[in-house]
């Protein structure tokens, strides 16, 4: 199956879910294109948590308090992207970086666990390391899936197993 083939194609729930955090977020992403996603959210109390690349909950911030305070971000984060010089396409490498495979689904809410784990190729023979992870909160508002908020910027994996 390819990367950018809906891994879903006989659950309409996990498969909605993932066009909306994997192929319409990819694409609006590399076009800095934040109209392609501004449907996707819950306004009314959004919140997205930073984990700073910690697996630390405790140093965990409040860092979009705001849908509109994650929209700048995410577009500052997506035009930085568009100056880079890449040695492969962007978008494929993305979705070969990316995997969405558990979605849980209790009634009318879901959390997804997507993961970031690859590199892509540089222009000037570097690599930009993709390693991270992200749990989104979705919940379903007249028939269609939307975000509610997320704890994003995790590290991937998560945590170290303990020793004694």
């Amino acid at each position: 199956m390819s990367h950018t083939t809906n891994p879903f194609p006989h659950d309409p729930d996990r498969g909605a879910i993932w066009t909306m955090l994997v192929e319409r977020d990819i694409d609006a992403f590399v076009s800095a294109d934040w109209s392609m996603v501004d449907g996707d959210f819950v306004r009314e109390g959004f919140l997205g948590i930073n984990g700073g690349g910690s697996d630390n909950p405790d140093s965990w911030k409040i860092g979009f308090p705001t849908l509109e305070a994650y929209r700048d971000e995410w577009l500052r984060q997506a035009a930085e992207s568009q100056t880079v010089k890449y040695a492969e396409d962007q978008r494929l490498a993305i979705f070969r970086n990316t995997n969405l495979q558990h979605i849980e689904i209790n009634g009318d809410i879901a959390i997804a666990h997507k993961k970031f784990d690859g590199t892509i190729a540089l222009a000037d023979g570097g690599r930009e390391i993709m390693n991270w992870q992200t749990l989104y909160f979705c919940r379903k508002v007249s028939g269609s899936w939307k975000l509610t908020g997320f704890a994003g910027y995790l590290p991937f994996p998560m945590g170290t197993a303990r020793k004694g």
